[in-house]
């Protein structure tokens, strides 16, 4: 999908106005393994580039999901309470985390495409 821009920790972003949806690769539930939880962040709550969004727990290990902006959490993908597994079979799509309404339009500077980021997973720096 080339409307997906990636950060260097695996996270995905599709940009819709001033709000951006993020999830985590597909490249990144493929190492994560079967995800069996999803502890996500409640609507309203800031959050800071960088810091914890949510955090997916797999079969192998828990990992945190990075915001890539900062900004106001206006959406959590409820379903994936029920259904966690949606990380695995929809990564780049039904799969996705939270929805951030950003207080930074610059911080989508240095984001990569998908071009770029199949290069820097075959040979991460």
């Amino acid at each position: 999908m080339s409307d997906l821009r990636y950060t260097k920790d695996h996270e995905w972003i599709r940009l819709e106005g001033e709000v951006v949806t993020v999830g985590v690769s597909d490249y990144a539930q493929e190492r994560l393994g079967d995800v069996v939880y999803v502890d996500l962040p409640g609507v309203g709550e800031s959050v800071s580039k960088g810091a914890e969004a949510a955090v997916v727990e797999s079969v192998k290990a828990a990992s945190e999901v990075y915001a890539p902006v900062s900004g106001e959490i206006v959406e959590v993908n409820e379903t994936l309470g029920d259904d966690p597994a949606q990380v695995n079979r929809d990564a780049e799509g039904s799969g996705w985390f939270v929805k951030i309404r950003m207080s930074d339009p610059g911080e989508l500077d240095g984001l990569m495409d998908a071009e770029e980021y199949a290069a820097f997973v075959e040979d991460p720096v």
